[in-house]
């Protein structure tokens, strides 16, 4: 992955490209990302630069056999961690490196623009909650205590570190205050909130910035040349900066709209239910179903319902105020939000929106799923009457 490759504006790439040219380049780096950015390929194309052989004063060369190892993510020298689990491969004490080809195989597909929901839906973990565990730190530690293959930077990404384990997370302390020579450490996440201060004080921070809609079009139309200009300008409008949102929205993706059915069905039949409708407006045995095939999708896709539905709520606060315009939603969202108009208040809305994260919590922390999700659903029922 070269610079020239990666979408994120010209002067973060100027910014880094300078700290490394001045030998100023901070030895732990905070990648703070925006949903649907590219932060991992500036990871990748950060560790290639240092790492390339003949590079310029703008990129690597591409060419140089450093650069052929980092295009399929197999430098000896770049080494990856991201949040695993135990899977139908791998049965027992799951780490980094026992899911590396499966990661590499998945990043590169992907062209870099990765979340961990499209990744836990590749682990297929069976309802565990994916982390960076102390098993990966112990790995950080034997391998920063060895001299590089090549003799260049040896580069330690840690994608989505807001999952990296708590009680596995003290261990890498002294190593990011102190690493070896010539080693980096890039520590990437969208949720800084959930990562111990101890680790971000150890580290320099560069803010993502989310994509310019001309540049989440631009990439629609060269992934789907058969696009219509100005179908891929309103999608790009409707994703906000968020490529994965713009892909799944061009490609009808079947589980987005899978979360707008049942977020319809949920809070419909709650809003019905509320209002004394008829047991058929209810519909409480497609509620059942409903929170059966979400509780069966394991934790991260429980949260990531939720999550949605926070969105989704606030979507319909600006409907009911006459704000309307400012919701960036897809069509199919917009169908379901027509539904809605007039029967939720602000008071009404904020009440479900304090529930709906108290949920998460509780989903987050292992609360039984389907107990969750039912109390949920009567509590909502409650606040909308």
């Amino acid at each position: 992955m070269q610079f020239k490759d990666v979408y994120v504006d010209q002067s973060l790439k100027d910014k880094l490209l300078g700290l490394v040219h001045s030998g100023r380049i901070a030895h732990a780096q905070f990648f703070l990302a925006q949903p649907g950015s590219h932060a991992l390929a500036l990871a990748i194309a950060l560790g290639q630069y240092l790492c390339c052989e003949n590079p310029t004063d703008n990129d690597s060369c591409g060419e140089c056999p450093s650069c052929r190892q980092y295009a399929g993510l197999a430098h000896p020298d770049l080494h990856l961690y991201f949040p695993n689990c135990i899977t139908e491969n791998v049965k027992k004490e799951p780490e980094s490196s026992k899911l590396i080809n499966e990661f590499r195989d998945f990043a590169i597909n992907k062209n870099f623009f990765v979340n961990t929901n499209s990744w836990v839906n590749i682990l297929k973990g069976e309802n565990k909650q994916p982390s960076i565990n102390i098993r990966d730190c112990s790995n950080i530690l034997y391998h920063n205590s060895m001299r590089a293959f090549q003799n260049r930077y040896k580069v330690y990404i840690l994608w989505a570190a807001d999952k990296l384990y708590r009680d596995a997370a003290p261990k890498l302390l002294k190593t990011l205050e102190e690493p070896e020579d010539k080693s980096i450490f890039i520590l990437i996440s969208e949720e800084p909130d959930k990562i111990l201060n101890t680790i971000l004080s150890r580290t320099q921070l560069l803010k993502i910035p989310k994509l310019q809609d001309s540049e989440v079009a631009d990439l629609l139309l060269k992934e789907f040349p058969t696009m219509n200009g100005d179908d891929a300008a309103d999608i790009a409008i409707i994703a906000d900066g968020d490529y994965i949102k713009a892909h799944q929205i061009a490609t009808d993706d079947e589980d987005e709209a899978a979360l707008v059915e049942q977020f319809g069905l949920f809070f419909g039949s709650a809003c019905a239910m509320a209002n004394r409708r008829s047991l058929a407006e209810i519909n409480y045995p497609a509620v059942s179903e409903a929170i059966a095939a979400i509780v069966a999708q394991g934790r991260e896709q429980q949260k990531q319902f939720l999550v949605f539905s926070l969105g989704m709520l606030r979507n319909i606060l600006l409907n009911n105020t006459g704000n309307r315009g400012v919701a960036k939603v897809t069509r199919g969202e917009q169908t379901v939000l027509d539904n809605f108009a007039g029967k939720l208040q602000l008071k009404q809305i904020s009440q479900i929106y304090e529930l709906c994260n108290k949920a998460v919590y509780h989903i987050m922390r292992n609360g039984n799923a389907s107990l969750v999700f039912t109390d949920l659903f009567f509590q909502i029922a409650k606040v909308a009457a």
